[in-house]
């Protein structure tokens, strides 16, 4: 349920911008970002700080495009927030415990090198689809942009969480769980 509510804004944003165009569809993920938070708070009575970065960044992006009616806002949305999450979790990989480590390494035995290279990785991807992202949305179609947005960002996505599970895989502990006769 909680990886569903992850895609409501994006989704919500998609199929405005194809039934309408980029300002209503800037307008309607405003709207869904903020029912995704209630959401979160309700049934799961937690929002992650990434959460509240982008409800910031999309109020003031998106409000900048809907007032200015210039999409060029709502696309350097997408470039500041993956540039702000890389710079992050630089930050915390040079002054505490490495973010993957702190989301993935619960019971996970591996040394400090692997977790500062799953870091280093996640930095990479995070600006290089930051650079991307403004290339695209600036040289590109704006339906271009739009799909690359929804399809493209979630499939690199997709694509640094399988690297990074491959990698990390030798370290992940062994089922203790034996079955009862």
């Amino acid at each position: 349920m909680k990886q569903l509510l992850e895609f409501l804004p994006l989704l919500a944003f998609l199929i405005s911008y194809y039934l309408f165009d980029i300002y209503i569809g800037t307008g309607v993920l405003m709207v869904a970002t903020a029912v995704q938070l209630i959401l979160l708070k309700v049934l799961f009575n937690k929002i992650e700080k990434s959460h509240w970065i982008a409800l910031v960044a999309i109020v003031i992006f998106g409000s900048l495009t809907l007032y200015l009616r210039d999409d060029a806002f709502i696309k350097w949305k997408v470039t500041i927030i993956y540039s702000l999450f890389a710079l992050v979790i630089a930050g915390y990989q040079l002054f505490s415990d490495p973010i993957p480590k702190k989301l993935l390494g619960g019971d996970m035995n591996a040394p400090d090198f692997v977790w500062r290279n799953v870091s280093l990785g996640w930095v990479a991807s995070c600006f290089g689809a930051a650079l991307l992202n403004y290339y695209i949305a600036f040289n590109m179609s704006q339906e271009f942009w739009v799909n690359f947005k929804v399809f493209g960002l979630f499939g690199l996505t997709m694509l640094l969480f399988i690297v990074t599970g491959v990698y990390l895989y030798k370290y992940m502990p062994e089922s203790t769980d034996q079955e009862s006769s």
